[in-house]
């Protein structure tokens, strides 16, 4: 039957009152086999357990560059104002669980299923769980995005400033803002080392990022202010309303450009990034620009391995989606595209999209995402609109 507006009250307040009572057991941690190896995990529940409502939210993180430290997934789990997304969870009467995938860098095949195996993880440790929900920021928002579009055992998903109108656009734009900054900045980016350039990154720039390089970054960026506006134009850098935003909003792609390439790589069998014949307008001569800046080819096999990450646009169930408008990593146009699909597929009931007038890749409040996840929750469970029952149809 159809909700009643009281109804609606109800289930918004409600987690208002949970709030007040309910907090967060100790976490269960370890590590179970994932799509590429070992993968850790964290749960965590309600407490006392009585504020358990029988659902759980999977949590799937963003990039995490090859090489890091074991563990630095879980500094996703807290948000920039110090909010706990565990603690969220359970404070509403949700179970929390997130994995560390068993691969670092581009993951999200990988991510898709070791999110989906922590359901055995949860099932082992003798947790009955009704519905299951999946959210993610960044990489993780492509992945909840696919997940729910794939496997209609999810309830509902929540995907914030994922990369979900076109991987292949993604990997374009930051590729096209690594060979403009090297046309506009020659030199800076430069080790010395044979062979490198913007599809070859070699290890002593990822070596000395943090102490050489992208301070020269920075500083060639505040010495030639007219070149760093010239290279926001032409490679349409989002900056939001103010021109401080753009050295940081360059050094921010251009980190993934030394971080992510040669994983990109060697995850997707070749170079995936091509700018052959794009041209590039915005410049004070964008002739020369175009006959001059670099151009690479991208290999066959990497375009075709791309076509996995890429969105379809036909959710299975509903989305919500939480993106900043003027997001320099994953640009708000990720949302126009996807819509664009979703629309083209007739599933544009299963979806809503959230935009924040924001400057920031992520840069979303606590107060905001709490309203997305309560979104989420309440478009999830019960559709008999679409021929679906509510309560229990999540099970997993």
């Amino acid at each position: 039957m159809r909700r009643s507006k009281s109804f609606l009250f109800l289930l918004l307040f409600f987690p208002a009152f949970l709030a007040a009572q309910c907090s967060s057991a100790t976490p269960s941690t370890g590590t179970y086999a994932g799509a590429n190896g070992p993968a850790q995990y964290l749960i965590s529940m309600p407490s006392p357990s009585v504020c358990f409502n029988g659902n759980m939210v999977l949590f799937a993180h963003g990039y995490i560059p090859q090489g890091s430290p074991a563990g630095t997934w879980a500094n996703e789990l807290t948000l920039p104002d110090g909010t706990s997304l565990p603690a969220l969870a359970n404070k509403l009467g949700f179970g929390f669980a997130a994995s560390g995938f068993s691969k670092d860098g581009l993951a999200i095949l990988q991510g898709i299923q070791d999110t989906k195996s922590l359901t055995t993880v949860i099932r082992n440790k003798g947790i009955s769980v009704h519905n299951y929900y999946i959210i993610g920021p960044s990489e993780g928002g492509l992945i909840a995005t696919k997940s729910i579009e794939q496997d209609p055992s999810y309830t509902a998903g929540l995907s914030v400033c994922g990369p979900i109108g076109s991987f292949v656009k993604e990997i374009d734009y930051l590729g096209d803002i690594r060979v403009l900054f090297d046309y506009f900045f020659p030199g800076v980016l430069t080790t010395g080392t044979p062979g490198e350039s913007a599809i070859n990154i070699p290890p002593a720039l990822m070596a000395g990022w943090n102490s050489t390089y992208e301070p020269a970054v920075v500083a060639a960026l505040k010495a030639n202010p007219l070149a760093t506006l010239e290279l926001v134009k032409t490679a349409q850098i989002p900056g939001g309303l103010s021109l401080a935003n753009a050295a940081d909003a360059i050094t921010a792609t251009l980190w993934y450009s030394v971080f992510a390439t040669n994983d990109a790589h060697t995850t997707l069998g070749g170079n995936p990034y091509d700018n052959i014949a794009r041209p590039y307008n915005g410049s004070l001569n964008d002739t020369r620009l175009n006959a001059t800046v670099p151009r690479f080819a991208a290999d066959q096999t990497a375009v075709s391995n791309m076509m996995s990450y890429e969105t379809t646009g036909q959710p299975t169930r509903p989305l919500v989606t939480l993106h900043t408008t003027a997001d320099p990593i994953a640009p708000f146009w990720h949302e126009i595209l996807y819509s664009q699909k979703v629309k083209a597929e007739g599933a544009s009931m299963e979806l809503i999209e959230i935009p924040v007038l924001a400057y920031g890749h992520c840069n979303v409040t606590s107060g905001e995402a709490n309203a997305a996840l309560l979104l989420m929750l309440v478009k999830g469970p019960c559709r008999p609109d679409l021929g679906r029952s509510c309560g229990h149809e999540g099970n997993v």
